[in-house]
């Protein structure tokens, strides 16, 4: 089987920077994903900050697989929000290409059913400006799979001016939240898929992702429990069939990071770790 590379978003071990990079290197990674938006990594570094953060990941023995510009709320779906959503996305696009990967992921919001909806054109209008900026960086927006059938992601992708949005496949949350088949989707979004969440999980019970992700953006919705749902488990452990997936994405040609997310749990470093092993013992 191919030998993709392989990740870890630093925020998992929930250390700090530096602490984060030692760790990650402990594991035996390839690579890291950063959170962009705020914090010690984010637009505001200057040029100096953001070599000298490069600098030490290099260091380590590490790259960037790709910068986390999720912005939260409700995604780019609210108009009156959207111009300074985009304004700090392209910050964050232009941060990718200081830290020498291509690549910004993000949720964009849940894309509705009816393609005709206002609702639907405003996340249009503003995914399409950021396929123009993110080409013009020879860069990628990349849309994290799991709020829609990926069915209806592509549709979506397909209707934008260009293939600079594109897709970062979480094949958990397809499982958790939608109830969608990771190896068909992989095979759907073929054309678009530029990074990859290694994260398995389960769906305790079926309802509209939009509620879910409506928590997300607003948190306390009525009584609504998320553990409910659905559950975030250690790879392996869950109902994304690694061996099938793996394969899916050897079949596209996919030659990008598998990149190992890890949101709940005690001990997220133990967990890490292992899903280093488990997914080095299949590729």
């Amino acid at each position: 089987m191919k030998k993709f590379k392989i990740g870890v978003i630093a925020d998992s071990f929930r250390l700090d920077f530096d602490s984060a990079l030692k760790k990650a290197k402990e594991a035996g990674v390839d690579g890291i994903q950063l959170y962009a938006v705020s914090g010690e990594i984010s637009p505001d570094l200057n040029l100096c900050q953001r070599r000298s953060a490069l600098k030490k990941i290099k260091e380590a023995g590490l790259e960037v697989s790709a910068l986390c510009g999720d912005l939260g709320g409700h995604g780019f779906s609210i108009w009156k929000e959207n111009r300074e959503k985009i304004k700090k996305s392209k910050q964050i696009i232009d941060l990718a290409c200081d830290f020498e990967t291509k690549i910004v992921t993000t949720h964009i919001g849940v894309i509705p059913e009816d393609f005709n909806s206002e609702k639907y054109k405003i996340m249009q209008e503003a995914c399409n400006e950021l396929a123009e900026y993110a080409r013009s960086k020879e860069a990628f927006f990349a849309v994290e799979t799991g709020p829609e059938p990926a069915q209806r992601l592509k549709c979506f992708l397909d209707s934008l001016s260009s293939k600079g949005v594109a897709v970062n496949f979480d094949p958990a949350n397809l499982v958790m939240v939608t109830g969608d088949d990771p190896v068909k989707a992989v095979y759907e979004l073929k054309d678009y898929i530029v990074h990859t969440h290694a994260k398995d999980g389960r769906m305790l019970k079926k309802t509209n992702p939009q509620i879910i992700y409506d928590f997300f953006a607003e948190g306390g919705i009525g009584d609504l429990r998320l553990d409910e749902y659905f559950k975030e488990v250690p790879l392996g452990e869950g109902d994304v069939v690694f061996d099938s997936y793996l394969k899916a994405l050897m079949d596209i040609g996919y030659d990008g990071y598998l990149t190992i997310e890890r949101e709940t749990g005690e001990n997220p470093e133990a967990d890490i770790k292992a899903a280093v092993q488990f997914l080095k013992s299949r590729l």
